[in-house]
């Protein structure tokens, strides 16, 4: 029988198109899924942490959200001398002293710990700092550090009537901080301070044991190694018998190597949260102002894990 190659050849040349379309639409949802996925993974950004909020742990006398890096010990020395209006007698100062010298060590990067002791009131110290919250971008947003201080004091001065029945616990005093920081810019920064101090015993029956405070304090970047700082601590005057005036706190920060240094002038003297925010009562205005400074040392006692051998 004859075939019609007249009759197939048109056919198969009808046929050639529909052929093609349709290995395309089955080729289609592959590469469409492949895309598809391709597109997310280089939407979704890594979590990106902020560092640096502030060049020290210490804002100028409160607590900063930073923590020493984990491993390392950081050795700090917070010195001032006595009241600028104290004349020339004194030296403007310079003959009167309060020191506080100091360790704090970063457990990890989120929990340090730390000790001190101070000429005022013959006082030691000791903390602990954990970060709750960190500032970061990316696939995690969140917009500040939060950090949680909890510290005690134990004044040891000589009991000023060693005849009665004097505790111990009368020496103790303890502080409860909240510490939400936000870095707006590499030059900027900012922090809230929420404050609880306790004192197991206070002078008078009028005077709250457990009183309230809020500090706000900042840094600008002047250059890449200084910053300007400043702090301000509000404590109401009605908890308090006693002479009382808020602390304000200026300073400039220069960072050199593995040290940093503070300069500052404030209405406080002690170095310590309960003394310097609830029992300074110098004024600015009057000329009670004191300068001093902070210096502190790093010292890695255990290397990251990205460095060791």
């Amino acid at each position: 029988m004859k075939k019609n190659y007249r009759l197939i050849l048109p056919m198969k040349i009808r046929l050639l198109p529909l052929l093609i379309a349709g290995l395309l639409m089955m080729a289609y949802p592959v590469a469409a899924q492949d895309n598809l996925m391709a597109l997310f993974e280089e939407e979704k950004p890594a979590r990106e942490l902020t560092y640096a909020t502030f060049k020290s742990t210490r804002v100028v006398y409160g607590h900063a959200v930073e923590n020493p890096a984990s491993g390392n010990l950081l050795f700090l020395i917070q010195h001032n001398f006595g009241a600028l209006n104290s004349g020339i007698y004194d030296l403007f100062g310079l003959d009167r002293a309060t020191m506080r010298m100091g360790f704090e060590y970063g457990i990890n990067d989120y929990i340090s710990v730390g000790v001190g002791r101070s000429t005022w009131e013959k006082t030691y110290d000791g903390f602990v700092k954990a970060k709750l919250l960190r500032q970061s971008t990316g696939s995690v947003r969140m917009p500040f550090t939060v950090a949680y201080v909890g510290a005690i004091a134990v004044n040891s001065l000589k009991w000023a009537v060693p005849d009665r029945d004097n505790h111990f616990s009368s020496r103790v005093s303890y502080v409860n901080q909240l510490l939400i920081a936000r870095k707006f810019s590499n030059a900027l920064s900012l922090q809230l301070s929420p404050t609880v101090i306790h004192k197991n015993l206070v002078p008078t029956r009028q005077d709250e044991n457990t009183s309230f405070a809020v500090g706000l304090g900042g840094r600008y970047k002047v250059t890449q190694r200084v910053s300007v700082n400043a702090e301000y601590f509000y404590y109401p005057d009605d908890q308090t018998t006693l002479p009382h005036t808020d602390v304000l706190s200026v300073g400039i920060d220069i960072e050199t190597g593995g040290h940093v240094f503070q300069l500052h002038v404030s209405n406080g003297n002690a170095m310590f949260e309960r003394a310097f925010i609830s029992e300074t009562s110098g004024k600015w205005g009057k000329g009670d102002l004191f300068f001093g400074f902070n210096i502190s040392r790093t010292f890695v006692l255990k290397k990251p894990e990205s460095f060791r051998d």
